[in-house]
C-alpha cells in the first residue's frame, strides 16, 4: 500500500476490499483497456512536445526527453524534469530534459500522460502547490483521479510480480 499511503482511509479500505476480492486488475483494465504505442524515445519527445506546445508555449525548447530503467519508482520518482540556464557569450541558454520511468511504456496512455504534465508543471511551478495542482489540471482535467489510478496500476502490478 506504499503508493497509496497518504491517500485517506476511505480510499485506502476501498483498495484493499478490490485487492480482496481479487478485482484491482479488472478495475483497472475495464477503465484504462488499451496501452499506449509511446516506445522510443523519439516518439516520447514529440510526445512532450505536443503537449508542451498545446499549452505551455512560454516554456522553452525540450533539449532532451527520454525512458530511464534505473529510475527507481517511488524510491526516486516516476519522472525527473531538469532547467538549467547558462550564459554563452552574448546569449542566455537554456536546457530543459524530461526524463521518465521506463515502466511507463508498458502503461495505459493516461499514465503516461499524468507523469509528462506532473513534468511539465514544474518547469512553472516548482513546489507541489495549488498553483502547480492547478496547471496539472489545466493540461488534464482529470489529472488527480488518473494520479491515484496510476498509483493503483503500481500496486497491482507488485502484486502481480509477487504471486508469480
Amino acid at each position: 500500500m506504499k503508493y497509496i499511503a497518504h491517500y485517506p482511509a476511505h480510499i485506502q479500505d476501498q483498495v484493499k476490499s478490490l485487492i480482496e476480492q481479487d478485482k484491482l486488475g479488472l478495475y483497472l483494465q475495464q477503465k484504462y483497456p488499451e496501452t499506449h504505442q509511446i516506445q522510443s524515445d523519439k516518439a516520447l519527445y514529440q510526445y512532450v512536445t505536443e503537449i508542451k506546445n498545446r499549452h505551455m508555449k512560454n516554456v522553452g525548447t525540450l533539449s532532451q526527453v527520454s525512458y530511464n530503467s534505473k529510475l527507481k519508482v517511488l524510491k526516486q520518482a516516476l519522472g525527473i524534469h531538469t532547467h538549467q540556464s547558462r550564459v554563452q557569450g552574448s546569449k542566455l541558454k537554456s536546457h530543459n530534459s524530461i526524463t521518465v520511468a521506463s515502466v511507463f511504456k508498458e502503461a495505459p496512455l493516461e499514465f503516461l500522460q499524468m507523469i509528462v504534465v506532473h513534468e511539465l508543471a514544474h518547469f512553472k511551478e516548482s513546489e507541489h502547490n495549488k498553483a502547480f495542482y492547478q496547471l496539472c489540471c489545466h493540461m488534464q482535467p482529470d489529472y488527480h483521479q488518473v494520479e491515484l489510478d496510476m498509483r493503483l496500476w503500481l500496486l497491482w502490478r507488485d502484486l502481480q510480480k509477487s504471486q508469480g
